[in-house]
């Protein structure tokens, strides 16, 4: 990421730099797992796995601004409009925005232009107004609406917040090797749910100081979750109903998908 990443010079290019540093790493990690899955060439997997890190990197720098979920920490450091400015937070998540084609269009990561135009293409649609976008729309409006959401419509919306950057991924590395993207696609929307599921648990239960970011907003801002419809308990056993059920749809992969299996399991039972 750093060596694609030098060209950008100034506050803008260090915030970028910065805003890309750390965290758990897990899209890009579906991203070479699932490209393995096809024997995908591991630089051009690697590809990918930056494109979506970037991407990822941008939306959660726009989700801390003071006009968003305001947040002053992420990933246990100042936010980027914290460690420099909103203008400068803005410019450095839309710079990483862009970057993210940049890296999908060029040939490097794949000779067939258009495998090249379907990852575009798929990100695009991952990341846009039908996708996350739409979800942290949905999310803003839920904050001011008269009645707290119903359990199916906060599972629609983290479908489109959360898991769309987390299927991505999973259908990048089916594309890059010329499969059928969806058995794929299957397993990171529940994996994206149950995703979704710890972070609730972990606002309610977790350590600020491991979590690296602020703990129980969702409560104190009487805002709708799993674990306010579900119970801390009933929470956990549909995260672990999900986790069961995305490790089945591996299943025709066998032993090649034995990491895709453990990384299931890492998500309900991380602490940050």
């Amino acid at each position: 990421m750093d060596a694609l990443l030098g060209p950008f010079e100034g506050p803008v290019g260090e915030a970028m730099r910065y805003a890309t540093q750390g965290g758990k790493r897990l899209r890009a990690f579906l991203a070479l797992e699932c490209a393995a899955l096809f024997d995908v060439p591991r630089d051009c997997a690697l590809r990918a796995a930056v494109a979506i890190e970037a991407l990822h990197a941008y939306s959660l720098i726009h989700d801390d601004l003071p006009c968003m979920d305001d947040d002053d920490l992420r990933r246990g450091q100042p936010t980027v409009h914290r460690r420099w400015d909103e203008a400068t937070a803005i410019l450095a998540g839309d710079a990483l925005q862009t970057f993210a084609f940049e890296v999908l269009a060029d040939p490097a990561t794949h000779p067939d232009g258009s495998v090249r135009a379907d990852l575009v293409l798929t990100l695009a649609r991952a990341a846009g107004g039908a996708g996350m976008v739409a979800g942290q729309a949905r999310d803003i409006a839920a904050e001011t609406a008269d009645a707290p959401l119903s359990l199916d419509r906060i599972t629609a919306l983290q479908r489109l917040k959360t898991g769309r950057l987390l299927e991505w991924p999973c259908r990048a590395g089916a594309i890059l090797g010329g499969a059928d993207p969806e058995p794929l696609t299957e397993y990171a929307a529940r994996l994206g749910l149950a995703f979704q599921i710890a972070d609730d648990l972990l606002d309610v239960e977790g350590d600020p100081a491991r979590m690296g970011k602020a703990a129980r907003k969702d409560a104190r801002a009487g805002k709708a979750t799993f674990v306010s419809h579900l119970g801390v308990e009933g929470a956990r056993a549909r995260a672990t109903e999900l986790v069961g059920a995305a490790q089945a749809s591996l299943l025709p992969f066998g032993d090649r998908a034995d990491s895709l299996v453990r990384v299931a399991r890492y998500v309900v039972n991380r602490d940050n």
